[in-house]
C-alpha cells in the first residue's frame, strides 16, 4: 500500500517545486532592479526619480521617455549644432562661389541670418531647404563629423546616466528635436545607445535618394513637439525632459516626471507664452513640480565655430561647479 502512494507524492512534490521556482522568477526581476544614482544631481533629485522608476516595475504596457535635445541631453553653449553644421559646410562649400546652386543655398542662409530667431519655425524649416538635394547618408555624415570636431564631449554625462537608467527600467527612450532629422540621428544615437528611428526631428521628404525641401510635418518645434509624441511614438510618455520655453507642451504630455534641465531663470515670459506668462521657465516648472536639474554647458575655448561669423546670437551659458 505504501508504494502505491509514492509516485503521486513525487509528482506533487516536483509540481509543488516548479510553483516556487516560477514564482522566484517571476518575482525576481522586480526585486533585483535596482537605480544607479547620479553623482552630481542632489540626493532628493535621485530619490524622487528613483521612487517613480521602482512604481513602473509592474507596467506590462510600453514604458516611453521622450526627450529634447539641444541643451536637454547635450552642450548648446554657445551655438546649436544644427547651425554650425550648416554654416560651416557652407563657408567650405559655397562661399565664393557664383555658380546656380551655390548662390541658392547662400540666399537660404542669408534668410536666416536676417531672421535671426533660431528657434522659430520659419528658421528651422529652412535648415531642411539648405539641405535639399543631399542624401540621407551625406547629411547623417555632416552631422556627425560636425559633432566629433566640435561638440564631442558636450553630452551630459548626468543625462546619459539617466538614461541607461532608464533602459534598464525597461523604458523605450526617444529624443526630440527641431533639427534636422538625418542631421542629428546618427551621432545621437551613438551616443545615448538608443535606435536611430528614435530620434526624432524636422522631416524632409526623400525623392529619387536625396532630400527633397518639402517638409512632414508636423514640426517638432513648440506645440509641435506635443503633436510629433501621439503621431510617431504612438504612446503618452511617462518622463519627458526639456530645458526652455519650447518644450513646454511637450513636457505637459507626460503622464509621470517632467525633467527640466537647465531652466532660463532672467526672462520673464508674456502673454504669447500662455500659461508660461509672468514667470522664467526655472519658476514656472518650480510651480509645477517639476525636477530641476543641472548640467555643465559652457564654450570650449579650443573650437573655433564658423556660425560666429555670421553674427547668430550665442545661447547662453551653464556652469556647475565641479
Amino acid at each position: 500500500m505504501k508504494q502505491k502512494f509514492l509516485f503521486p507524492l513525487a509528482l506533487t512534490r516536483v509540481a509543488l517545486a516548479a510553483i516556487a521556482l516560477w514564482s522566484l522568477l517571476s518575482v525576481a526581476p522586480l526585486c533585483a532592479q535596482s537605480y544607479r544614482p547620479i553623482a552630481t544631481w542632489p540626493a532628493e533629485t535621485n530619490e524622487r526619480i528613483e521612487a517613480f522608476l521602482q512604481t513602473t516595475l509592474t507596467i506590462t504596457d510600453r514604458k516611453v521617455a521622450v526627450f529634447d535635445c539641444d541643451g536637454t541631453v547635450f552642450g548648446q553653449a554657445p551655438y546649436y549644432l544644427a547651425d554650425e553644421a550648416l554654416y560651416a559646410y557652407a563657408q567650405a562649400n559655397y562661399r565664393g562661389r557664383n555658380d546656380k546652386l551655390a548662390r541658392q543655398k547662400m540666399a537660404i542662409l542669408d534668410r536666416m541670418v536676417k531672421d535671426g530667431n533660431n528657434v522659430g519655425k520659419p528658421y528651422v524649416e529652412d535648415r531642411v531647404h539648405f539641405l535639399a538635394g543631399m542624401t540621407p547618408e551625406e547629411i547623417a555624415t555632416l552631422g556627425y563629423d560636425c559633432y566629433m570636431r566640435s561638440y564631442k564631449g558636450k553630452m551630459y554625462p548626468e543625462m546619459k546616466a539617466l538614461i541607461a537608467n532608464l533602459k534598464a527600467f525597461g523604458f523605450e527612450v526617444w529624443i526630440l528635436t527641431a533639427s534636422p532629422e538625418f542631421l542629428y540621428q546618427r551621432f545621437v544615437a551613438d551616443e545615448l545607445g538608443i535606435p536611430v528611428t528614435h530620434v526624432l526631428g524636422v522631416k524632409g521628404v526623400v525623392k529619387n535618394g536625396v532630400m527633397s525641401d518639402e517638409i512632414i510635418m508636423p514640426i517638432p518645434q513648440d506645440d509641435g513637439k506635443a503633436q510629433v509624441i501621439p503621431t510617431y511614438i504612438k504612446a503618452v510618455p511617462l518622463i519627458v525632459g526639456g530645458n526652455s520655453r519650447g518644450d513646454m507642451d511637450m513636457l505637459n504630455e507626460s503622464r509621470g516626471l517632467k525633467i527640466v534641465v537647465n531652466p532660463d531663470d532672467v526672462t520673464v515670459r508674456g502673454e504669447a507664452d500662455g500659461p508660461m506668462n509672468g514667470h522664467t521657465v526655472k519658476s514656472y516648472w518650480e510651480q509645477e513640480g517639476a525636477i530641476i536639474v543641472r548640467c555643465n554647458d559652457v564654450r570650449d575655448a579650443r573650437v573655433d565655430f564658423e556660425t560666429e561669423h555670421f553674427k547668430i546670437r550665442t545661447n547662453s551659458e551653464n556652469p556647475v561647479d565641479k
